[in-house]
Formats: structure tokens, sequence, C-alpha cells
């Protein structure tokens, strides 16, 4: 364990808060998504999620090395990669329509409250990931669950622009 992997795996110590630090991890990956996506649209935004994926496995596999717990509460990097994941058609769809990022707030809290919902229940995919009890299974729980989020928000959007026409 080092002091590096500590701070990727705790997403700089956040997931040290109580209580649910998943919950904590997940709200604070929203101002960074936001400031990586301020500072370079969609490629940056993609960019962070595969280096914090990538980067999430390799300190949870640190982390997590000759213990018990394959999945300690403190690690919520996975939390943070699957919030991103929930948010990207929100990124996308800010893109295209050159419509202000926050402005798309109703995308932004169907992200974060379907994420949550998937991660906490964990139906079909993504309990099978977590069953995986390893540094893979921890990051890819949350990976799948945020494919759910995401095409949950993609409903959502194409609900309210395209079927109710707002």
């Amino acid at each position: 364990m080092s002091r590096t992997s500590h701070l990727i795996a705790t997403f700089g110590k956040v997931g040290h808060l109580r209580p649910a630090p998943g919950t904590w991890g997940s709200l604070a990956a929203l101002p960074v998504g936001w400031a990586l996506y301020m500072l370079g649209g969609v490629p940056l935004f993609c960019a962070a999620i595969i280096l914090a994926f990538a980067s999430g496995w390799w300190a949870t596999a640190l982390e997590t090395k000759g213990k018990d717990d394959h999945d300690p509460s403190e690690i919520v990097i996975d939390e943070v990669v699957g919030q991103w994941i929930a948010l990207l058609p929100v990124m996308i769809g800010a893109s295209h329509s050159g419509a202000g990022l926050l402005a798309l707030w109703p995308g932004w809290l169907t992200a974060f409250v379907a994420f949550r919902l998937f991660d906490i229940t964990k139906p079909g995919p993504v309990g099978w990931a977590d069953r995986q009890h390893g540094p893979l299974g921890v990051m890819l729980d949350d990976v799948i669950a945020g494919i759910l989020a995401a095409l949950m928000v993609g409903l959502g959007a194409w609900i309210s622009h395209g079927l109710l026409g707002v």
C-alpha cells in the first residue's frame, strides 16, 4: 500500500467521509466532472474516465492486497468512475446542443440518483460483477451501474426532449 494508491482509491480521502462513503464519492465526482468538461470538453472527460478506471483498478489491487475485505468502503474511485459514466450523456448532450452544462441539471440529477440506485441495489449484471471479489470486480460493478444509469439519463432526455418536445 502506498500513499499514492490510497489517495487514488479514496479519491483524495473523500472515501473516509461518513456515513455513506460511496455517496460522498459520487457527490465529489460531480464538481470534478464539471471542471474536466469545462477544461477539455467530452474528449478530456472520456480520457479521465479511462484514466480513473485504470488507476483505480491498480490502486484497489494495492489497497486490498492481503486483506479479507476485497471492497472496503473507503475505496470510492469505483463510484467516481461509475458516476462519470452516468454523466456522459449529459456531457455529450451539452456539447452537441451548445447548452450550458448546468442548464442540463435534470440530467445531472437523474445520473446521480440512477447511479446510486443501481450501485446500492446491484441488479442483475451489477450484482454479478460485484461477486467477482477482486479489484476488477470492485471497479466493474460501478462501471455497469454507470452504464445502466447513463441509459436512464438517455431515456429521460428522449422522453423530455423527443416525446414531450420540452
